[in-house]
């Protein structure tokens, strides 16, 4: 493995980073498709009205790191997945940007591969790790900016600011930066789309890793955690108001206010609840936003367990603009204490795309963690 210990001067040839970006990657998330893999999905999110987000965060990740290391070698695949925003890169593979497909992908680490470079800083969700993966050698770290649907997989940082910063620490020899067996982890999205969730671990990648910079793997329930979050889930039950209308996020927790109602919610979509009555179920950006025009509105959502978000995995139908107009202070973040436990001395996380709105989100948020028992955590974005 090729592991630069020491900052490169300007003029000098240092290290060479790869970069690889799957361009429709996260366009089924503000649409309710609950993933982006595979042709006909894609048509579908934009048929519904997607917009690409992919080459926003890799912009982001790229600035980050030439704040640092302006004079990196980068070397890219053609056209859309990566020569587009990386301005002066050399371009190593070539795709046909209108039908790339994880073939591409994985073609495009192994040529990379074979150049040598000394990382691979890839933009996608864990369908694109997946496929990075299996195109790398052996010994060569990536390192994933997120800007999938879901991002359950430990070789991601948490922002694309964070995997550009994390980037030019780890190719410019920073001590404080390691290597790491980063799991790779995926879910079926055909199943996730009838609401059964079938997580595989596919493999392991050295990534570097910095506490704050980089993403855990999402983690499961603890023992003795189904009884504290059924009571979690009715104490926020027996809150709701009179006449508003609740979104509630996407996963268990969320799933069992629902039930605690009575009603038919989906497990891993969005839905909307008014006086005890399900209105809306599984809906997508636009139809949240339709159906707040006429209510006052509050935000379920839960913390995803080991990697700490709120906002940013797996629910980006709650988008940057649903969270500007509910507003900070309508926001019913649910935890039991065993999961803030876990997440050691890391805040919450909010990636929401949108600058205004993480910054809004920042500071501290009250938690509902228990019958009567609420506590205040951190929040960064």
């Amino acid at each position: 493995m090729k592991i630069h210990r020491q900052r490169w001067p300007q003029g000098v040839v240092g290290p060479a980073l790869g970069l690889i970006v799957n361009p429709f990657s996260g366009l089924g998330g503000s649409v309710g498709l609950k993933g982006s893999d595979g042709f006909e999905t894609v048509q579908e999110a934009l048929r519904r009205g997607a917009v690409p987000q992919a080459n926003r965060k890799a912009v982001l990740a790229l600035d980050a790191i030439r704040e640092d290391l302006p004079q990196l070698k980068i070397v890219t695949a053609g056209g859309a997945m990566g020569e587009a925003v990386a301005r002066g890169a050399e371009v190593i593979h070539c795709a046909d940007a209108t039908a790339t497909t994880g073939i591409d992908t994985t073609a495009a680490a192994q040529v990379m591969s074979d150049y040598g470079v000394d990382l691979i800083l890839f933009v996608g969700g864990d369908g694109t790790a997946r496929d990075v993966a299996a195109g790398t050698s052996s010994g060569i770290p990536i390192l994933g900016v997120p800007a999938g649907v879901k991002m359950h997989s430990s070789v991601f940082a948490q922002t694309a600011k964070k995997a550009g910063r994390l980037a030019a620490l780890f190719l410019a020899g920073s001590r404080d930066v390691t290597l790491r067996e980063a799991e790779i982890m995926d879910i079926d999205e055909d199943l996730i789309r009838k609401d059964r969730v079938s997580a595989r671990l596919y493999g392991n990648a050295f990534s570097p890793y910095l506490e704050r910079m980089s993403q855990n793997a999402k983690a499961g329930a603890g023992p003795g955690e189904e009884a504290i979050a059924n009571a979690i889930a009715f104490e926020v039950a027996s809150d709701m108001r009179p006449g508003c209308l609740y979104i509630l996020g996407p996963g268990t927790t969320t799933h069992r206010v629902a039930k605690t109602l009575g009603l038919d919610a989906t497990l891993l979509g969005v839905d909307a609840v008014v006086d005890g009555r399900l209105v809306g179920r599984d809906l997508d950006e636009r139809g949240l936003l339709a159906l707040m025009n006429n209510h006052e509105t509050w935000l379920v959502v839960s913390v995803l367990g080991g990697q700490g978000s709120l906002f940013g995995r797996g629910n980006q139908q709650i988008s940057a603009e649903v969270i500007r107009r509910v507003g900070r202070k309508r926001i019913i973040a649910m935890a039991s204490v065993q999961k803030l436990i876990a997440l050691g001395n890391q805040p919450l996380l909010v990636d929401t795309g949108d600058d205004e709105v993480d910054a809004m989100l920042s500071g501290h948020i009250r938690l509902v963690t228990g019958p009567a028992q609420q506590t205040v955590f951190p929040v960064q974005p």
